[in-house]
């Protein structure tokens, strides 16, 4: 897929309030500080287009942008060590969960996670609570290039293993990625343009 504009749309809190055209959807979310702002702009190639910090829990809205005037990405709050207050926390935890359940132009999820740490209770909770809200999700595993090229299938199917060794029956779908050398960008679009191709012919 190439990618011909990705335009900001319109950041809020309120579900019923993001954009009503009939356009698949596609939201990023993970654990404070995994890369998801990096990984956006190296997808996108716009260097400014998601707001990156060395901050974690700098993204606290929903964030639509719209890309190629036919989908969009979604940029959700990180979830967990965002350093902002109890109350906040749990009002970004109410409409992530609103904005999954409700949304119904969402077409996928795709969770976060780094490709170096073992898999978090927080990231397990929430493949799991998708999962059982029957929510389309993959995985991204980013920061690959951190590990030697030896190292990034061993530690991904580590992480795989570990979720097959819990509640799942079959590993998700997953990508390894690296913002800073654009490691899995064309396997990920292509995925997205896979499902937006079917979206469209069954319109």
């Amino acid at each position: 897929m190439k990618i011909t504009s990705a335009d900001f749309v319109m950041s809020n809190s309120n579900v019923a309030k993001c954009p009503n055209e009939p356009l698949p959807e596609y939201a990023f979310i993970g654990r404070s500080n995994v890369g998801k702002s990096s990984l956006i702009n190296m997808l996108m190639e716009r260097k400014g287009l998601a707001k990156t910090s060395g901050r974690p829990g700098k993204t606290q809205l929903i964030n639509h942008f719209k890309i190629n005037n036919n989908w969009f990405l979604v940029d959700l709050p990180g979830y967990g060590y965002a350093r902002v207050s109890k109350k906040d926390k749990k009002t970004f935890q109410k409409y992530i969960t609103e904005y999954f359940q409700k949304r119904k132009q969402l077409v996928c999820g795709f969770v976060l996670v780094d490709i170096r740490h073992d898999p978090q209770p927080v990231d397990l909770e929430f493949m799991e609570w998708l999962g059982t809200n029957q929510i389309p999700f993959a995985i991204i595993f980013t920061k690959a290039d951190k590990l030697k090229p030896a190292a990034i299938e061993k530690y991904a199917n580590n992480y795989l293993q570990k979720l097959l060794d819990g509640v799942w029956e079959e590993a998700p779908t997953h990508f390894i990625t690296s913002s800073s050398n654009r490691m899995g960008r064309e396997e990920l679009l292509g995925f997205i343009e896979d499902i937006n191709q079917e979206f469209f012919k069954n319109q």
